[in-house]
């Protein structure tokens, strides 16, 4: 035995010393070095083998166990990816791909919004006091208020210094995740309560709107909403979407329990949430810093298409990618 470990000790330190390599970064070894790696794990099993055999020497037994079973994981195991990587790749292709996975309780969430926007645009219109009842009580911008009035509070804070900027930043952020996972949350309930505080916000939206159209003020109200608003409005769709999941989930769980149910749908709703609420990040920042500028209403506005277009090639890519990988699959089977 001890001809044979003499023998093909070299072997094993070579072996030893591109397991130690490649534990570092497989990227950084060459592919004369991989291939030496795969043909040395190969020969050393078989001294495993051998040496199992032939001997009691569970040392020796334990240590080529050890190196080939190091060498198995580096060979045929994925690499593993850091946080930031699989971070990354759920921002360029993950977050997208779940939206076009959901898109129907999405298109739900977004077109019940919008109902609740027509309803508290028009009814503003027709009768003020409609938009007092939305308004929140004591808001200056109110069916009464003169368009200077309006136009104050539209330019307000753009002379404020960074650390006021970011603090209504934060405070906003905070406000507008609250309501996010208020919608989502409500889903458990049957999605009554999501129903309704979609409307509802979507009416207070188009009350808004229509306070500031009856002053004559159009352009510059898009210019101050637009920008921020497109990510925002996003966001909350998305989590009210999760919420008509959440209710699905409840009211028609198929073979299913409900808490299972739940628990499945809850999977993508988390990973959902994470990029809605990376979303709502954006939407504070542009708000309280972006809004908040000399900027020009057409250079606002610039942004707010750019936003849009962003946002549009986003979920489209996520829905090719969908389709790509459903493709793949169905080849496969």
């Amino acid at each position: 035995m001890s001809s044979f470990i003499s023998r093909n000790k070299p072997d094993w330190n070579e072996l030893e010393a591109l397991v130690r390599k490649g534990r570092k970064s497989l990227r950084r070894m060459s592919p004369e070095e991989l291939s030496r790696l795969d043909v040395l794990y190969r020969r050393t099993t078989v001294h495993l083998s051998q040496v199992a055999t032939r001997t009691t020497d569970t040392r020796l037994i334990a240590y080529l166990n050890d190196l080939t079973a190091t060498a198995h994981s580096l060979i045929y195991l994925p690499p593993r990816k850091s946080a930031w990587q699989g971070a990354g790749r759920f921002a360029v292709e993950g977050f997208a791909r779940l939206i076009a996975r959901r898109w129907p309780y999405h298109t739900a969430s977004a077109v019940l919004l919008i109902a609740g926007a027509l309803v508290g645009y028009f009814a503003s219109m027709h009768d003020p006091l409609a938009a007092y009842a939305l308004m929140m009580p004591g808001d200056v911008r109110s069916p009464g208020s003169t368009p200077e009035q309006l136009l104050e509070v539209l330019r307000h804070g753009r002379d404020t210094g960074g650390g006021e900027k970011f603090a209504f930043a934060s405070m906003l952020f905070d406000h507008n995740l609250k309501v996010g996972i208020m919608a989502m949350a409500l889903g458990v309930l049957g999605g009554v309560f999501t129903t309704m505080l979609i409307l509802y916000n979507g009416m207070i939206m188009g009350a808004f709107v229509a306070i500031h159209y009856r002053a004559g003020i159009h352009s510059e109200l898009w210019g101050w909403t637009l920008p921020h608003g497109i990510t925002e409005l996003g966001a909350i769709i998305l989590f009210g979407g999760i919420g008509l999941l959440f209710a699905q989930a409840v009211i028609s769980p198929g073979l299913l329990s409900r808490a299972e149910s739940l628990k499945r749908a809850g999977i993508e709703a988390g990973q959902t949430c994470l990029g809605a609420g990376a979303m709502l990040v954006l939407a504070a920042i542009v708000e309280s810093y972006l809004r908040q500028s000399h900027l020009s209403t057409a250079g606002r506005l610039a942004f707010a298409g750019a936003t849009a277009l962003f946002w549009t090639l986003f979920i489209v890519h996520g829905f090719l990618r969908e389709r790509s990988t459903a493709h793949s699959a169905a080849a496969v089977r």
